[in-house]
């Protein structure tokens, strides 16, 4: 849910189905009965709270998700008002209602990311603060299961879900409380919160039923939920529920869906948050079901998403777009709304993606989201935070305390405790390792378990050292994924390319070199019969990449762009003399990657010869030093460019750029 929809004057008209057309949507989505696969060769994703993190980098962000951003957010929801709704519907408060039409959701988030904290770091005060949160949720919600603070204060007349497409975007928050009340049980074994989901899961059924749900939900996140409470309580009615919210998604519109249809076609479509929502909530319900051309359609859909569409960090969204999805290639950089809450909703999508497909394409995305477009969104002190994520900025671009709609921060807590689920996954005769990163995981193969040890300073790093420790003796396979920028020298998709791939890693099992290719899945594989402590090593090469933009991307035309590994850099002002949108990188340029340990809590910057343009257009000599993209801003304001100006591209300094250099007057504008 995003800033947009505080602007909006005049609702969109509702397209209204007779019941006809909508039985018939839903036979689109009828082929196999809804079942839980159980298949020996399903991928399962890792237990996030079975992956510790003992690196630099995760483990220290999950640790100040923990101690500062969790209670900064809980203490800002109060001041707020996002917890008075709550407050007032059960009776426990005579003050104004203060709040806005989404507030529960936020509350609702951070619930499920302290849930997910407790998992693995118990924590006696955040604890008690759930416990007393849900206890006011319980009693705010109506005997029929139907929650909405806002609405239900301040619209006390308003008919449940009447405006549900066009202006409310009930279930976006009920699905959130969905998740919520997943997670809180999963962490701690109570029902309370559960029962609660559950009344209104069953509403949303009753009313979907007696045909009073005839519509998409208006900010998809629904569909997720329902998935997600089918699996933790075995009911299937709750992803039958699901696919019927996506079969309306196939021929209506919602005030997000950008006039066409969520999955009318093979095109993304809408608002970048809410289509990556749906996306990945349709992924989930294609797996579960068996249908392959509900599947097919979404590939083609991430295809046309991160062949067209993604900025180099991970991120989605145009504001002239309704901070949804532009015409192809058009990706401008200072404008960039690249929202933190798109890039993680991509993560979702993509992450299903692989679940249903064992692709390592969709986890080249999901591991550059993370490191780039998601990890910038809040700063390393953990109480400030980016809505917009821009690849470009003149000064004025800063972290801040608090949102007006504060769905990026919300979903920053629920989210960093987690990312261990994306480092590792099973089949019965398969361990998957995605990301690299020490510390270590367990995921169960069949009934047996398989403990991971890293050590490695990835993605500083390119050395992974594995010890590989199953319960017991027995032949698997491990599947180690060669990142994308190993594999070849352009991005999924095509949209971006690199001067050269990485280079093929090195790998050796128990000392001994191992002769591999990758799969055509993107995977080293490693079948064995596996002793308890056999360690696999793996050489990643790390060399300094140029990155090019395809030439449709207008803004980045007479561009070069770098990243070390997974991690796209920038240039701020700070390292260069106050001044970042003018520097122009030769094609001769020696680029060295040290590693700072005293810099922003340790890491790996860039640095090289490269030119600055004067205001008389000369090019002086200048020395470059780039930083990660997501620890820009923690130092002095000043520029920022992802994207520096090419020297080897004719008529460099005149080529379209995203901050026009010039007089210092116009810089500072």
């Amino acid at each position: 849910m995003t800033r947009i929809a505080f602007k909006i004057g005049i609702a969109m008209k509702c397209r209204l189905l007779s019941v006809v057309a909508a039985a018939a949507a839903l036979a689109g989505l009828a082929a196999p009965a809804p079942q839980f696969s159980r298949a020996a060769d399903a991928i399962r994703p890792a237990v996030f709270s079975d992956v510790q993190f003992t690196d630099s980098l995760w483990a220290a962000r999950q640790e100040t998700n923990r101690r500062t951003t969790i209670p900064y957010v809980l203490a800002e929801l109060q001041r707020r008002g996002s917890l008075s709704g709550f407050a007032h519907l059960a009776g426990r408060t005579d003050e104004p209602y203060r709040g806005y039409m989404w507030a529960d959701s936020d509350v609702y988030k951070t619930l499920e990311g302290i849930a997910a904290s407790l998992r693995t770091n118990p924590d006696a005060s955040l604890e008690k603060a759930a416990k007393e949160t849900i206890g006011l949720i319980v009693r705010a919600q109506a005997a029929d299961g139907y929650l909405m603070p806002h609405l239900q204060i301040t619209e006390p007349g308003y008919t449940h879900y009447a405006d549900e497409t066009t202006r409310t975007c009930e279930s976006y928050s009920q699905g959130h409380l969905i998740e919520s009340a997943v997670g809180y049980f999963e962490a701690t074994g109570r029902r309370d919160f559960l029962d609660a989901a559950i009344k209104t899961a069953d509403l949303l059924a009753r009313v979907h039923a007696a045909g009073q749900l005839e519509q998409v939900s208006g900010h998809p996140e629904i569909e997720l939920a329902l998935v997600r409470l089918a699996r933790a309580s075995g009911d299937n009615k709750y992803l039958e529920l699901a696919r019927s919210y996506l079969a309306q998604a196939r021929t209506r519109d919602s005030i997000w869906s950008g006039g066409r249809p969520f999955l009318a076609d093979d095109q993304p479509a809408g608002h970048a948050v809410a289509a990556c929502y749906l996306y990945a909530g349709a992924t989930d319900v294609a797996a579960l079901t068996g249908d392959a051309d509900l599947l097919k359609r979404l590939q083609t859909k991430w295809e046309q998403l991160v062949g067209r569409k993604m900025y180099l960090t991970g991120g989605t969204g145009h504001p002239s777009y309704h901070e949804g999805f532009a015409p192809d290639y058009d990706l401008p950089n200072e404008r960039a709304y690249s929202e933190t809450c798109a890039s993680l909703a991509l993560v979702f999508w993509s992450h299903r993606l692989f679940l249903a497909t064992g692709d390592a394409r969709y986890v080249d995305v999901v591991e550059r989201a993370l490191y780039n477009g998601f990890l910038a969104g809040v700063s390393l002190h953990g109480d400030t935070f980016f809505y917009v994520n821009p690849l470009a900025s003149r000064g004025k671009h800063h972290r801040q305390p608090w949102h007006v709609c504060t769905c990026c921060p919300t979903n920053v807590v629920r989210c960093l405790p987690t990312v261990g689920q994306y480092a590792y996954a099973s089949t019965d005769n398969t361990v998957y390792v995605n990301l690299y990163a020490a510390g270590q995981g367990r995921v169960q193969l069949g009934d047996r378990a398989v403990t991971v040890f890293q050590e490695t300073r990835y993605p500083w790093d390119g050395a992974v050292k594995l010890t590989v420790t199953p319960s017991e003796p027995h032949e698997f396979a491990v599947a180690l994924r060669i990142p994308g920028w190993c594999r070849e020298a352009s991005t999924p998709g095509g949209l971006y390319r690199s001067s050269e791939p990485g280079g093929k890693p090195t790998l050796k099992v128990n000392g001994a070199a191992f002769e591999w290719a990758a799969d055509q899945a993107g995977f080293a594989r490693l079948p064995r019969r596996w002793q308890p402590g056999d360690v696999v090593e793996v050489e990643f090469p790390l060399p300094v990449q140029r990155v090019y933009a395809d030439p449709r991307v207008r803004a980045d035309a007479g561009r070069v762009a770098l990243q070390r590994g997974p991690i796209v850099y920038c240039v701020e002002a700070i390292d260069h003399g106050g001044q970042a949108a003018d520097l122009v990188l030769p094609p001769e340029a020696c680029l060295t990657a040290e590693y700072r340990p005293e810099l922003l809590g340790g890491l790996t910057v860039i640095t090289g010869q490269a030119q600055q343009l004067s205001d008389g257009g000369r090019a002086e000599p200048a020395a470059l030093t780039a930083i990660p993209y997501f620890a820009w801003d923690h130092r002095e304001p000043g520029e920022m460019a992802v994207w520096l100006i090419d020297a080897s591209t004719p008529a460099c300094c005149t080529s379209a750029k995203s901050i026009t250099p010039g007089s210092r007057s116009a810089r500072s504008s």
